[in-house]
């Protein structure tokens, strides 16, 4: 028993069923005729203009040297061991607070440069560096 006749010729067909496509155009067409107007009626307004740039302020930096026999020098100016004090706080209360950089010679005792950072520190500084040599091969 034979469902088909044995005149069917196996052809492949040529012809593309456009059905389906204008469904899924038409949809589309209603969805932008929906979301267009919506889009349109916003509020128009003036924004400000504005840069991500932050605006750096570079703090002035201290440099205090303490040499071999104890001396202090407050960039590169020779100053009394009282002296220190009042500079340091001086440097604290500036705005924005400078940067203090600790340069102490290798055979001056600890001591000197202990006082140093702890004027430093009652002083109010924040900000406390070292300054040293690299070690070359």
């Amino acid at each position: 028993m034979a469902f088909g006749t044995q005149d069917d010729t196996d052809e492949v067909m040529n012809e593309i069923n456009m059905t389906p496509l204008v469904d899924v155009m038409l949809v589309l067409l209603i969805i932008f005729i929906i979301t267009v107007p919506v889009m349109k009626h916003a509020v128009n307004i003036d924004l400000p203009r504005a840069t991500n740039e932050a605006q750096v302020i570079k703090p002035e930096t201290i440099r205090l040297t303490v040499d071999a026999q104890g001396a202090y020098y407050f960039n590169e100016a020779r100053i009394e061991d009282a002296d220190l004090a009042p500079r340091l706080q001086a440097a604290a209360a500036q705005n924005p607070q400078p940067e203090l950089h600790i340069r102490g010679d290798k055979a001056v005792r600890y001591e000197k440069v202990a006082q140093a950072m702890a004027a430093a520190q009652h002083a109010g500084l924040h900000k406390i560096g070292f300054i040293t040599e690299p070690d070359l091969p």
